[in-house]
């Protein structure tokens, strides 16, 4: 039988969203940062089940059912992992590849070059910025632009310097290595006479990274008069412009929970707004904002603020990404606009009113319903019948797009309002779909693109009368009171079994690798104790995998000890105070993580004095040296002390 290939795994998980594939099958309702249900896999009265945007996991508090989102569809669909994931990727708009496949083994592996020569590019156009002789004109640039080194390492930039073939010397060292570099968009091959040369020359250089903080393309500023001013990487096998965002990775790593994005149009955007510690905005690629963006957006918040300069072409963008945005506009998520004063960009107007005025402007931005009907009416007079039957025929198409939900009514109830219209004669309309008579004058048009073991301590199912937030609290909390903070810390020093809590955390974590102490992983290695291996194993995952998500950890972990070890798993990481508690465990999962590590250390060497003193007493006190009664003495003394 044909094997998918993991890495196809991961990265089809990246691109769902859990709530997505949920709702199509379950409607879900927005309760507080999460989303619940009646479980589909056992009969309620009272919703249990709840799916976590977040971590992109669903748990039943009532029977346990948990897993990623193609757990989900094999359960709910009951079919078989294969079919289960050729059903989802269809949805992602890709096709499943085969390991067996020769074809699809030399794609994964041309694959996992192309981002390793697209990392060994990245570091050296960084290297370039600190060292290259003509590195000044880019300096100045960026400090014109008040940009710190931080910033500027924090977004990896780099430089490009003068010069037709900089790069190529540098990692073009045989021909394979010179068709990756072609490959990756990096260099160019010109096909009348099949001359090499470096795609940037003399600019700035940007990074795009994926959501695995890969570098999977680049944006370069020019620093002269040469056209175009940015140019991006071209597509290619592992970069497709209209599924990523600039600065989404970096935003996720500086916002533990980032609750907004704002999508700006640039790089320089994104970044000078960082260093005015705005760490939340992202940027299109050269393109529309499209559905693909949106979903991805939506994978990680709930609130999408768009920022558009305010003459004529900022509106006319405006315009495209709200009619790319209707069908992304499920209960619960908001879509906002930000007009920027003529002539200023997010850059020069924080510059201009500083962080705090910027942002009292993100907050007051214009929702979607208020600027698709403004921008609906605009040339028409809607004070007359005529008017509002022209607006109404503009405006119902429109919500008609919209995801069945709550929001759709009311958008539908608004028009009715705005119009005089029954609900009945509006939704005629709609079946109706009768075009106007020149409808693109006024209607809102999407820019065409081209082809492209657990603790006991399990709480029980909720009262029938309460809801799953009233008993359980959603997965991951909001900021909690100053007050609670300490109450917090007594009850998360380690009571649970170390190596539990160690595993837990790490997965829920698991930028935090950094903390394992080196001594515990050669002494885990060789343990037998189940526990600390699989802490050891998921360790080793996170060590070759330190980007992966948290359905592609939970999808390991089932993977390597069964369904039921998974879903044990889940319970925990669901119901535990480590891990409930999403802002209180930002603040003290580091020293918990820690203390749990000192804790199993501390058992090591428990456990090592154990075997030394059981070794003195089988020799008999009778036949011991005067070294070895010494250190029985040392050892029944230090037994009889335990724990510090």
């Amino acid at each position: 039988m044909s094997r998918i290939p993991q890495d196809f795994i991961d990265d089809l998980l990246n691109r769902l969203d859990i709530v997505e594939v949920v709702d199509k099958r379950v409607k879900l309702k927005k309760t507080g940062k999460n989303y619940s249900a009646c479980c589909p896999f056992h009969e309620e009265k009272t919703p249990s089940f709840s799916v976590s945007p977040d971590k992109q996991f669903y748990y039943c508090f009532g029977c346990g059912a948990s897993g990623n989102a193609i757990g989900f569809v094999m359960e709910f669909e009951r079919q078989g992992f294969i079919d289960s994931v050729e059903s989802l990727a269809k949805l992602a708009g890709v096709e499943v590849p085969r390991e067996e496949s020769r074809e699809s083994k030399q794609q994964h592996f041309k694959q996992k070059n192309l981002y390793q020569v697209l990392e060994k590019a990245a570091a050296f156009y960084q290297s370039q910025l600190k060292q290259n002789p003509r590195r000044e004109p880019a300096v100045r640039y960026l400090q014109g632009r008040g940009l710190s080194g931080h910033i500027a390492k924090q977004y990896g930039m780099g430089y490009a310097a003068p010069g037709w073939d900089n790069l190529l010397i540098k990692l073009g060292l045989n021909e394979e290595d010179i068709g990756l570099l072609v490959d990756s968009g990096l260099v160019i091959r010109r096909d009348e006479d099949n001359k090499l040369y470096d795609r940037f020359r003399h600019r700035i250089m940007f990074p795009i990274r994926d959501s695995r903080g890969r570098a999977i393309g680049f944006g370069g500023r020019v620093l002269d008069d040469s056209k175009p001013k940015y140019l991006n990487s071209p597509e290619t096998d592992v970069f497709q412009k209209g599924r990523e965002l600039y600065g989404l990775y970096e935003a996720n790593q500086n916002n533990r929970n980032l609750e907004q994005l704002l999508v700006v149009e640039g790089y320089m955007d994104v970044i000078a707004l960082a260093q005015y510690d705005i760490n939340n905005a992202v940027a299109t690629l050269g393109t529309a904002c499209g559905e693909d963006h949106l979903r991805l957006a939506f994978r990680y918040v709930q609130q999408v603020v768009f920022c558009f300069d305010g003459d004529a072409a900022g509106r006319k963008a405006a315009k495209r990404a709200l009619a790319n945005s209707i069908t992304s506009m499920q209960d619960g998520r908001q879509i906002k606009f930000l007009f920027l004063p003529e002539g200023q960009d997010p850059d020069t107007l924080v510059r201009q009113i500083g962080k705090e005025r910027f942002l009292e402007q993100v907050k007051n931005a214009t929702p979607l319903e208020d600027f698709l009907f403004d921008a609906a009416a605009e040339g028409i007079d809607i004070h007359t019948m005529e008017g509002r039957a022209r607006f109404t025929k503009v405006v119902a198409p429109m919500l008609n797009k919209l995801p069945q939900g709550i929001y759709r009514e009311l958008m539908f109830t608004n028009l009715a309002k705005r119009t005089g219209l029954s609900s009945a004669a509006i939704m005629a309309l709609v079946n109706e779909q009768s075009p106007l008579e020149n409808p693109r004058e006024h209607a809102v048009q999407p820019e065409a693109t081209p082809e492209e073991q657990p603790p006991p301590d399990y709480p029980s199912q909720p009262p029938e009368n309460s809801s799953i937030e009233e008993e359980y609290g959603a997965l991951f909390q909001g900021e909690p009171a100053p007050d609670k903070v300490e109450e917090f810390q007594r009850r998360t020093n380690v009571r649970l079994n170390p190596v539990i809590a160690a595993t837990l955390l790490l997965l829920d974590s698991p930028q935090l690798l950094k903390t394992v102490p080196a001594e515990l992983m050669l002494r885990t290695q060789a343990t037998q104790e189940p526990d600390l291996l699989r802490l050891f194993n998921l360790i080793e995952y996170l060590q070759k995998k330190p980007q992966a998500s948290f359905s592609t950890l939970l999808g390991f972990w089932g993977g390597a000890y069964g369904i039921e070890s998974q879903q044990q798993l889940a319970k925990m990481l669901a119901t535990h105070e480590l891990t409930r508690n999403a802002s209180l465990a930002s603040f003290e999962t580091e020293r918990v993580l820690c203390q749990a590590f000192d804790k199993i250390n501390k058992q090591f060497d428990d456990e090592t004095r154990r075997r030394e003193l059981d070794q003195l007493k089988s020799k008999g006190l009778g036949h011991l040296s005067d070294e070895e009664k010494n250190r029985f003495r040392e050892l029944t003394k230090a037994n009889k002390t335990g724990p510090d």
